[in-house]
């Protein structure tokens, strides 16, 4: 699908309209991409989370870029795996759909997204990849915006899962 882009890279340094964020639950940092997206887009994005009362696991909100060359931060708020039986699966798709359906509603034309739930929330790589790859692919075929989504991996592990999946 051409409106699928795979970059291996950083995430806080794309000068696109939104990235994604694997936020938890309060919104108001944490480890990895969340604490490396809030490092890069200073002190303003912790103060408007503040004002935005957590997220549910599954639901996303945004926020402005602040310092970061994305205009938006969409927070995902992805599950933490916990061996496949407490609606993981439902959870994952739902985080990536509604951050979609946000990017829709704000006119959002390029969104970049992290590998949500597998680091720290130890969800299978290539299971979520999975999961991924069909949701954004099912929405881009309904919607015409956005117009290109990027999936950006930080490590080889996750970069070769999804660029065997793309170019399957």
């Amino acid at each position: 699908m051409s409106r699928i882009k795979l970059i291996k890279g950083d995430i806080t340094k794309l000068e696109i309209d939104a990235i994604a964020n694997a936020a938890n639950s309060s919104l108001l940092g944490g480890s990895g991409v969340d604490g490396a997206i809030h490092r890069a887009a200073g002190i303003d994005l912790l103060e408007e989370c503040r004002t935005l009362n957590g997220c549910p696991t599954g639901e996303a909100k945004i926020t402005k870029g602040y310092k970061l060359a994305a205009k938006y931060v969409i927070h995902c708020v992805g599950p933490i795996w916990n061996g496949g039986n407490n609606n993981e699966d439902a959870l994952l798709e739902s985080c990536y759909t509604n951050a979609l359906k946000i990017a829709t509603n704000f006119g959002i034309k390029s969104i970049a997204f992290p590998n949500i739930s597998t680091g720290i929330y130890s969800f299978p790589k290539n299971r979520a990849a999975n999961i991924v790859l069909s949701v954004v692919e099912k929405y881009l075929e309904n919607n015409s915006i956005p117009e290109i989504v990027y999936f950006v991996c930080f490590d080889d592990e996750n970069y070769n899962i999804y660029k065997n999946l793309i170019r399957e």
